[in-house]
């Protein structure tokens, strides 16, 4: 039992430093632009025709409230998140408001003059399809 207390406590105690060195100053260095605290989350994939799909989370915000610009590969996804019921004054303040911005690279076959963005429930879907000379075609074999 002794044995069983002292790893778990080591293994609480090895989150608490991982969570700190995250939130660090320069922690991007080692965890890329996805370390802690980066907003608005996102997740990217891929779907079964090959599309791109980009999924923010952006609760509160209305779709004129974002803005979403791609330049060559690095697509931007920006806004701002107004202060709710501050009249007069926080008692507690845990949602982040103010300007935010963040940008991705995008795989170099992409359409981006056909991508679509839908908003829903807080959640910003962009569907990015593939370029027409990236799809896999199937050539069929004639008998000569």
């Amino acid at each position: 039992m002794f044995v069983f207390t002292n790893a778990v406590n080591e293994l609480v105690r090895l989150q608490g430093e991982l969570d700190s060195l995250q939130r660090s100053p320069g922690s991007e260095f080692f965890f890329g632009p996805s370390a802690a605290g980066v907003y608005p989350p996102i997740n990217v994939f891929r779907d079964p025709n090959g599309n791109v799909v980009v999924r923010a989370e952006l609760p509160g915000l209305q779709p004129e409230d974002i803005t979403v610009t791609c330049e060559q590969r690095r697509l931007t996804i920006s806004g701002e998140r107004k202060p709710e019921g501050a009249e007069n004054g926080y008692h507690r303040c845990e949602r982040p408001y103010g300007r935010f911005s963040r940008s991705i690279q995008l795989p170099a076959d992409l359409d981006i003059d056909h991508a679509a963005a839908k908003f829903n429930q807080g959640v910003m879907t962009l569907s990015i399809p593939q370029a027409g000379a990236a799809k896999t075609r199937q050539i069929s074999v004639q008998a000569a």
